[in-house]
């Protein structure tokens, strides 16, 4: 039998996939919190909103798997609704109200004005910038663009987040100040496509302006760039790494494949002699970048050969940062009219061989870490260590630094000096001077 609760209700808001969709739901949190209601991040709630992520296979199944579990939790009366957001909502909208029917209602990308008004709260214009942030106090991501505009094969992004649209520097600026405001240090500038930002409403990529005025922002000491894409990267962009001390040396750049022959079916507007060209111009006006990558196994035709160049590419750029994932035969895009012709196992089994390389890789650059003193920034408190990050890694995803706590206090959000003594492929472990 079903129960309803009395008095106010508390809306739960549960994130699926990328940074961008934490950045959505941290703005949907602001404007409810706005207008009084009650609001939690993946925590018990009466209300449910599921912010799901529709890129590719294993995260649509998350998302459908998530939905179907608050549904049988609506069904055994433990919540009173559920409401479905996102890109996978965006994307297939029908066939959700046809296959899952007792969700509330389902919502696109670029519905929160209507998502608001089905929660009983209205959109507020006046707190652009203004969201409730999921991450730690100290470090916050900045959406600086929304959609985007590139053509690649594989990719289903412009079909639920529609054109590029870049949010005006003033406002970014404001946002920032805001976020300095309440103690955040970091800045982890997220979009589709950094490189493009500007172009729609400068007439002309303008990331090293946007930088240029960011790091004027008191408060804000280390500004991190993440998804700027390589065919006409703008290179005043690396002046500014190199000369401001605030951004750090640090880029994430998914490059996707090397093969120019898959490059081109990929429709990523470069080659191998141009990405290579691209990576030497990084190392050189920025010695010491870490350059983070993510590449694709078993995109249609790839060949054994092909996959081998990649391989071969892997060990000679020693990335310092590197993500492999399987090609996904996504319906809608271009590259679903080709033959997803490389079995699952094979593609599989290349991903794991790029990574068993990258492995070592990391293992040997960490090696050369040690002895090294690095400015760190502390994440949180696990188990007998502090745990933080150089200016060479980003949240979640790439190495950390443990610093033993016994003896010692350290503040989370908390910049110290830590002398490496020993390293493994994805840890650092150091003490503090």
């Amino acid at each position: 039998m079903r129960t309803k609760s009395t008095g106010k209700k508390k809306i739960n808001i549960v994130t699926l996939g990328c940074s961008k969709n934490v950045y959505d739901s941290e703005v949907l949190m602001g404007q409810l919190k706005a207008n009084g209601k009650e609001v939690v991040h993946e925590k018990q709630g009466e209300i449910v909103v599921i912010n799901t992520c529709g890129f590719i296979d294993n995260a649509k199944e998350e998302s459908v798997n998530t939905i179907l579990d608050f549904v049988q939790r609506k069904e055994e009366g433990l919540v009173e609704k559920v409401f479905v957001t996102g890109c996978l909502s965006e994307r297939y909208k029908p066939d959700l109200e046809r296959e899952i029917p007792d969700v509330d209602q389902y919502f696109g990308t670029r519905d929160l004005p209507l998502l608001l008004k089905a929660l009983g709260a209205d959109y507020k214009h006046e707190l652009v910038g203004e969201r409730l942030t999921t991450t730690p106090r100290h470090y916050a991501y900045l959406k600086i663009s929304e959609g985007c505009d590139r053509p690649c094969s594989f990719c289903a992004i412009p079909l639920m987040r529609g054109g590029h649209r870049s949010t005006p520097i003033e406002d970014l600026v404001k946002e920032a100040k805001n976020l300095a405001k309440k103690g955040t240090k970091e800045l982890i500038l997220i979009a589709q496509d950094l490189t493009y930002y500007g172009l729609d409403i400068y007439k002309k990529r303008a990331l090293a302006d946007l930088l240029k005025e960011l790091v004027k922002v008191e408060g804000i000491q280390w500004i991190r760039l993440h998804y700027a894409f390589p065919s006409g990267f703008p290179e005043d962009v690396l002046d500014v790494i190199r000369e401001e001390p605030k951004v750090c040396n640090y880029i994430d750049i998914p490059l996707q494949h090397i093969s120019t022959e898959i490059l081109k079916s990929m429709r990523r507007g470069t080659t191998y002699e141009k990405t290579n060209a691209l990576l030497d111009k990084f190392r050189e006006k920025v010695p010491g970048m870490a350059i983070r990558t993510t590449l694709i196994c078993g995109y249609p035709g790839e060949t054994e050969a092909h996959f081998q160049e990649m391989k071969e590419w892997v060990r000679t750029q020693r990335f310092d940062r590197l993500g492999c994932f399987t090609y996904s035969h996504e319906e809608n895009t271009h590259a679903f009219g080709l033959e997803d012709d490389v079995p699952a196992d094979v593609k599989q089994k290349r991903v794991d061989e790029i990574m068993e390389v990258q492995s070592q890789i990391s293992w040997e650059l960490n090696q050369e870490k040690i002895g090294k003193t690095f400015k760190v920034l502390i994440d949180r408190k696990e188990g007998n260590y502090f745990v933080g990050r150089t200016e060479f890694d980003s949240p979640d995803v790439d190495n950390e630094v443990l610093i033993p706590a016994e003896n010692i206090y350290l503040s989370i959000g908390e910049f110290v000096t830590v002398e490496i003594e020993s390293a493994e492929e994805f840890d650092l472990f150091g003490k503090l001077i």
